[in-house]
């Protein structure tokens, strides 16, 4: 039981159920106004060899735990009882374990490369780590990373399809916005034309690209430009995905400072519905998909296939809109208290009944302290 092997802090929520392996620590950039994650930590490069320690020691540990599934009747496969034995010995195993375990029962098949920006090492060195990964598990058939647009952008296309054959699948980019204002406020330390030019050579590699815009970081004051102009870079790049994560200004950042100050004004929930329209509607010309994977987010439902499914996503902002203020209130509640998902969940009179009354009283009372309210519910998410 002595294999053990580091893991970073986060992945994205598509990665669930992803192998992490760690190749960088923190972030080489940890400037951007709006996170906390790296906050206070010093980025360092791993060396080749002591990532491919930890791919050898989560090797060991797989096979540590096929042995232990045989033992328990499951015949190698990493079952049921194979992971409530891993998951209820707290005290005989570690988290690494834990991690192990679940990777292999959700089958086995994908690795994470953490943390924030693996790119950035020599691309022989990402190169003889893909191998070494596949080589240990010859069954994996997608590796992922993040990236910045900034590292995206210095790479050649030559590059990144060494990388593709070596086996990475798909980059993880964070562009937040592509409103060069927006981003030079937020600190992100890239230019919209340096978000295009690494997107599109992610793109001609052949490595599927997933690009994360934050609806709400504009605040009221460039709410609009925020998602007209994102929306164009977008355009321009025609990545595979692109993924909504709601702004949420979290305490110990530089952006919750500006709040405080009066720099930043946030939008309201409802005006980041009306954000998001604006940015749909705009969307042109390009096969991405939409993707609301996030509790942050509240209409989830609001995603689909680009052209194909445009008017259904714009269909369910306007449905959403026209309700009345009752029903409105009563979803953004049942969704911040993880009860509703879809809008169809309102036709659930039963949990409306219940919901109703808390929301008369707000509205009877002080509406904007159902906003305070649901500001802290989102709090809790990040």
């Amino acid at each position: 039981m002595n294999s053990f092997f580091e893991q970073g802090p986060i992945r994205p929520p598509s990665e669930a159920q992803s192998l992490l392996v760690r190749v960088t620590r923190n972030c080489p950039w940890n400037r951007c106004a709006f996170c906390h994650t790296y906050r206070n930590t010093k980025f360092e490069l791993r060396s080749v060899e002591e990532v491919k320690k930890d791919i050898r020691a989560a090797r060991e540990i797989a096979d540590e735990m096929r042995v232990l599934s045989w033992k328990l009747g499951e015949g190698g496969k990493v079952g049921n009882a194979t992971v409530n034995r891993i998951f209820n010995e707290g005290e005989f195993y570690g988290d690494h374990f834990r991690s192990v375990a679940a990777w292999l029962y959700y089958g086995g098949e994908s690795v994470f490369l953490q943390d924030a920006n693996s790119l950035i090492l020599k691309t022989d060195d990402l190169v003889e780590i893909l191998n070494f990964i596949r080589e240990k598990f010859p069954h994996v058939n997608r590796i992922t990373s993040y990236c910045r647009s900034k590292t995206a952008a210095k790479k050649s296309v030559e590059e990144f399809k060494r990388l593709r054959e070596a086996g990475l699948s798909r980059i993880h980019v964070g562009m937040e916005t592509g409103y060069d204002p927006l981003l030079a406020f937020i600190r992100k330390g890239v230019t919209a034309e340096e978000q295009i030019e690494g997107g599109k050579r992610i793109v001609a590699s052949g490595i599927s690209l997933s690009e994360y815009v934050m609806p709400g970081l504009g605040g009221t004051r460039w709410s609009k430009e925020h998602a007209l102009e994102t929306a164009r870079v977008l355009n321009r790049i025609n990545p595979d995905f692109i993924r909504l994560r709601s702004l949420q200004v979290r305490k110990g950042t530089d952006l919750y400072e500006k709040m405080n100050e009066g720099t930043f004004e946030p939008l309201g929930e409802e005006d980041v519905v009306r954000e998001i329209r604006v940015f749909i509607e705009t969307l042109d010309e390009i096969n991405s998909t939409v993707v609301s994977d996030h509790i942050l987010n509240l209409l989830e439902e609001v995603e689909g296939k680009l052209p194909e499914d445009k008017e259904k996503m714009l269909g369910i902002i306007d449905r959403y809109l026209a309700l009345p203020d009752e029903e409105r209130f009563v979803f953004r509640l049942g969704r911040r208290k993880g009860i509703y998902r879809k809008l169809d969940d309102l036709a659930d009179r039963g949990i409306y009944v219940r919901l109703q009354p808390l929301v008369a009283k707000y509205l009877s009372s002080d509406p904007a302290q159902m906003d305070r309210d649901l500001d802290r519910m989102r709090q809790s998410f990040i």
